[in-house]
């Protein structure tokens, strides 16, 4: 059965965060549109779940999500599913950082000054590098000025060679530029385009004193990405299709495109047709590659070269408060970020003492990824009894693991290279995700991005066929 086409519809596959902004910039511009989504939620790789825990029934998010007060898009994003006050910034950047080897405390925070000066007073007193490496960490933050993101030569250099050819150290790169940019790029800088590193480095630290200033949502992120999502679709007429597989594309006969997709209970084989005039094709890269037609990229090889990495996320809850911070990042330890997420995850200790809820971010985590949880959780309880004294004579209610195994695009140097932009060859037929060519890593600011790039070009063609009818 195939749905009557209806002029000017859009169907766009994909309910994460880039497939929920395509959707709302189209509506939003008068377009009809279906959002079809395989998993019975939308948030894509960020959301949140339930867990019946000893602590109490928790909202538990896949992984730790932040973003900076430079992420404009996602910043407009939120706002558009009136969810701003929900996910908090800063009023200035302060990330403690503590050495796990020396028990020694530092911290990376900004003042009101113009840029570059408002970081140089944090620098200078950085108790984590010695004075010459701050002096040459400043040096080389200076020389990222004039560095051009766009430059296709940078994508084929890695950022750890850059970085030692201006003086930065071994201890230097682990202990400031792979700490900001482990969890921003999800690789450490031997495995970094410079392109990427230095779009990220100058759009954080380079283009105003408050762009790297953090926000961390105060509620689950299925609250945002889900349920605010969701209700943003439906007032601007969306139709969401929830559980639902987009299995098949075809041309239709006269232009468009019919959609082949099945809900748990439809067979497979046949399923329903959905016709559009265009197609959005908001999913994982690899899953773009099985969908998309032949001829519709020069080279539909490219996709499958982008790489994946992983990121792990241990969660923790103990009888009994141990991290006196909302985080804190740290060094010279198998952990790199605690956060604390028990208002968010609705912590309740059932013997009314107040505990705490932690939750470890691990990114690039290749070795450990396919670790079993009891082999991680002899690994970082300790680790974190060490690191938090507090926790040392700390009961455990729970302990458990999640695991993105293909959480982000690897950032690697040349992957640039690869990245398509949201139109492809076949008339009607887009691409849109973080992992397209946003300028952006894989982050939830790309992601929103790419929608909205997606979405340009369908009313492009849009104005287009108008005007030639």
């Amino acid at each position: 059965m195939t749905t009557p086409r209806r002029p000017g519809h859009t169907v766009v596959v994909g309910g994460g965060l880039a497939g929920v902004t395509t959707a709302l910039a189209l509506a939003d511009r008068g377009q009809s549109v279906t959002l079809v989504e395989s998993r019975p939620r939308l948030g894509g790789l960020a959301f949140s779940f339930r867990r019946d825990s000893a602590a109490g029934t928790l909202t538990v998010d896949n992984g730790q999500h932040v973003y900076l007060r430079c992420c404009t898009a996602y910043r407009g994003f939120l706002q558009r599913i009136d969810a701003a006050a929900l996910a908090p910034l800063q009023r200035r950047l302060d990330v403690p950082v503590l050495d796990g080897a020396t028990g020694r405390m530092g911290r990376i925070r900004r003042t009101g000054l113009p840029v570059p000066l408002h970081l140089a007073a944090s620098l200078a007193r950085y108790p984590h590098l010695t004075p010459g490496e701050r002096a040459a960490a400043a040096r080389a933050t200076l020389a990222l000025r004039a560095l051009d993101p766009a430059d296709p030569a940078l994508d084929g250099q890695d950022f750890a060679s850059w970085l030692r050819a201006r003086g930065q150290t071994d201890r230097a790169i682990a202990a400031l530029w792979d700490l900001i940019g482990v969890a921003t790029l999800n690789a450490r800088a031997a495995d970094v385009s410079l392109a990427l590193a230095a779009m990220v480095f100058r759009t954080g630290l380079l283009t105003e004193p408050g762009a790297a200033d953090i926000g961390i949502p105060r509620v689950p992120l299925g609250e945002l990405h889900d349920t605010r999502a969701r209700a943003a679709l439906d007032r601007s007429g969306v139709t969401t299709l929830l559980a639902t597989r987009a299995r098949r594309l075809r041309p239709a006969p006269g232009g468009g495109w019919h959609v082949t997709v099945t809900a748990p209970r439809e067979e497979p084989r046949t399923g329903r047709e959905l016709a559009a005039d265009a197609v959005v094709l908001a999913v994982p890269h690899d899953a773009a590659h099985r969908l998309l037609p032949a001829g519709a990229l020069a080279d539909p090889g490219r996709l499958r070269r982008i790489g994946s990495a992983p990121i792990l996320n241990v969660h923790v809850i103990y009888d009994r408060p141990v991290l006196r911070r909302p985080f804190l990042a740290a060094l010279h330890s198998p952990v790199q970020w605690i956060f604390d997420r028990g208002g968010p995850a609705g912590l309740g200790v059932p013997d009314g003492r107040r505990g705490q809820y932690l939750a470890l971010s691990q990114s690039a985590a290749g070795e450990e990824i396919q670790l079993p949880t009891d082999v991680l959780r002899k690994r970082y309880l300790p680790e974190l009894a060490r690191l938090l004294p507090r926790a040392a004579g700390a009961g455990v209610r729970d302990f458990f693991v999640t695991r993105e195994r293909e959480a982000t695009f690897a950032p690697a140097p040349g992957v640039g290279q690869l990245r398509p932009g949201p139109q492809t060859r076949v008339a009607g037929l887009y691409l849109a995700g973080a992992w397209t060519a946003t300028g952006w890593p894989a982050t939830m600011e790309g992601a929103v991005r790419s929608g909205h790039a997606a979405a340009r070009a369908v009313l492009g063609r849009a104005r287009t066929s108008h005007g030639h009818d």
